[in-house]
């Protein structure tokens, strides 16, 4: 996929500017003025993408660079308009919030988004990956939390660090191949060649999309966000990793190893994990692990079922998580333990978790199917038998802990006595929008295929062999829930912790910083008792009663040439230091002191 295809057009407006100038306008108005640029500004800027041509370009002059800002092809515009519709969701259920700051990082946190997705070589595409973990921390530092402040900077450490791993990547590959390094193109080979530069990329890359043990920052950093948080971090981040993995990385085989694995672990967690949106979190990693399988395969319908399949998610995971912030809006409350028999009092928020649920559990029908069956059948027609084995016992997992455990404890299992007001109309607006899109696009996946790099090749969802075998999963894994539940085996909803690779991080970095205070202290007490508590101490002491010390010294030998007549050695030497603490001295003494300071001036000079 070459994304620098040659054209004569040259673009004057960044894809971006809509949402750039409504989150710089956003942080000097307030009120309804402020939250009224998260449904213009994501109007404006769909409408200027669909005007776009295949091959269009922008360049831009930086430091005697000459850098091409913009190179539009048909994944650059499919992003594009995944984005937009991603912020005008975000920004209506997010309408009624009154904080400026948070509005306008979150259209920022958008734009950065979109030049990601539309960057045509590595340093535009540093300078958007950079602003990607800048703006988008704020979604959690919004909260104004302990657990939000310490979370944020966790968040924010992973992701300056893959910014820096990028760069490094960039600068070990322009030390080796010169300014052609800088082009956006496929590094596949040089990967599997060993080139370090390559390897650094991908990592960095690999953090941003939550590979395993580099995972911890997103359900760590998601759950402790905003109500409204989440539903723009999961539309952005991860999907300009997997944006950029699908134009740099196609076909890398490394990445079916590390997908199988995301799509597996986290089902495990999900299921004894209390906190909902953890749960979501867990469910996320799985399915961006099905994207990356696609992308490892790397054939044009692996890769295009990978690209439909985040276009997909980002609206039927951001519904979940809608629904999840409505009910942390009304009830302060997230876990399942403490929830239950929400239904009562609100109806459409259930209603509307539920599409979301049967969406991600790719119900025929619903948007999930459409696009997960892609890469699921590619594994198979492959020859990756383990891998889609993994995946089908991974699509029964995924069933299991969003599909019926995120409605079924949130909304029914027991009744916690909570009856909250329905959500406000705006996130019932937006959650209405995203579940209209989720059945249309089950319906009608043509209109999504269009818009695929390579159309999805005439790929037909909706027959017999694709639909029975989802069917089959589906009704087996929803039998083992409902048998464990009978049983009284499934893991119940207690107040808990879940360990997960960030104990590992935690442990290591108190040990790093129990040993770095350990010598650095250490060595500052040294110092400190040498030089203040020993030298300075004494030149201090000296200071204070020097003259004691130097006439008690001087006194012997003084008394020895007999200035002092037959009077006692010790009550000479006594009365001196008495004379001296007191800045008495006789004036004959002071004199004779004084001419052997002149004489030695003299001698010196």
């Amino acid at each position: 996929m070459n994304v620098l295809a040659a054209s004569s057009l040259e673009l004057g407006t960044h894809p971006a500017t809509a949402l750039l100038l409504g989150g710089l306008i956003a942080a000097v108005l307030r009120g309804r003025y402020a939250s009224m640029t998260l449904v213009i500004a994501p109007i404006l800027g769909f409408w200027y993408v669909s005007t776009l041509e295949v091959g269009s370009v922008s360049y831009l002059s930086l430091f005697g660079y000459e850098i091409l800002g913009v190179a539009v092809d048909q994944q650059a515009k499919l992003f594009g308009y995944l984005f937009h519709i991603a912020a005008l969701v975000a920004g209506i259920y997010s309408f009624h919030l009154r904080d400026p700051w948070q509005i306008s990082m979150a259209l920022l946190y958008a734009a950065s988004a979109v030049g990601v997705a539309f960057a045509g070589d590595m340093l535009s595409l540093f300078l958007w990956w950079e602003g990607l973990a800048i703006t988008s921390v704020f979604q959690i530092w919004g909260r104004k939390t302990k657990e939000a402040e310490d979370s944020g900077f966790r968040y924010l450490f992973f992701h300056v660090s893959s910014g820096l791993l990028l760069l490094a990547g960039i600068l070990i590959r322009y030390h080796g191949e010169g300014v052609s390094a800088f082009s956006l193109q496929p590094l596949t080979d040089a990967l599997e060649a060993g080139d370090a530069g390559a390897m650094l990329v991908l990592l960095a890359i690999g953090i941003k999309a939550a590979f395993p043990g580099l995972h911890t920052w997103l359900k760590d950093g998601y759950s402790e966000a905003t109500h409204t948080g989440p539903v723009w971090l999961c539309a952005f981040t991860t999907k300009c990793a997997v944006c950029m993995l699908a134009r740099l990385f196609p076909g890398a085989e490394i990445l079916i190893t590390i997908g199988g694995g995301m799509a597996m672990f986290p089902i495990f967690y999900a299921v004894i994990e209390n906190d909902l949106r953890r749960v979501l979190c867990y469910s996320k990693i799985n399915q961006i692990g099905f994207m990356v399988v696609g992308i490892g395969i790397g054939t044009e319908l692996a890769i295009d079922g990978a690209i439909a399949h985040a276009f997909t998610h980002v609206l039927y995971k951001g519904l979940l998580f809608m629904s999840m912030g409505a009910v942390l809006f009304r009830t302060g409350e997230i876990r399942g333990s403490h929830l239950g028999g929400l239904y009562k009092t609100m109806p459409w928020t259930t209603g509307f978790c539920i599409v979301g649920a049967a969406s991600i559990s790719a119900f025929p029908l619903f948007s999930g199917f459409v696009s997960k069956s892609i890469i699921i059948t590619e594994a198979a027609q492959n020859g990756h038998v383990l891998i889609w084995l993994c995946l089908l016992f991974a699509s029964a997992g995924v069933f299991h802990h969003a599909g019926i455990k995120i409605p079924f404890f949130a909304f029914f299992a027991h009744d916690s006595g909570r009856r909250p007001k329905e959500a406000p109309i705006n996130m019932l607006i937006a959650m209405g929008i995203s579940s209209f899109l989720c059945i249309f696009l089950g319906c009608n996946p043509q209109w999504l295929y269009d818009l695929l790099p390579n159309g999805a090749m005439g790929y037909h969802p909706y027959d017999a062999t694709h639909v029975i075998t989802q069917l089959e999963i589906l009704l087996f894994s929803a039998l083992a829930f409902t048998l464990l539940n009978l049983w009284g085996k499934y893991p119940p909803e207690l107040p808990s912790v879940n360990l997960d690779a960030d104990w590992i991080y935690r442990k290591a970095g108190r040990g790093f910083m129990l040993f770095t205070s350990w010598f650095w202290n250490g060595l500052n007490d040294l110092v400190h008792c040498l030089f203040i508590g020993g030298i300075v101490k004494k030149v201090n002491t000296f200071t204070k009663a020097g003259q004691v010390y130097a006439l008690s010294f001087l006194s012997d030998p003084l008394h020895q040439i007999g200035l002092f007549g037959k009077e006692d050695k010790n009550k000479t030497r006594d009365r001196f230091s008495k004379r001296a603490g007191l800045g008495l001295h006789p004036v004959g003494l002071t004199a004779f002191f004084g001419l052997l300071f002149l004489l030695g001036f003299l001698l010196l000079s």
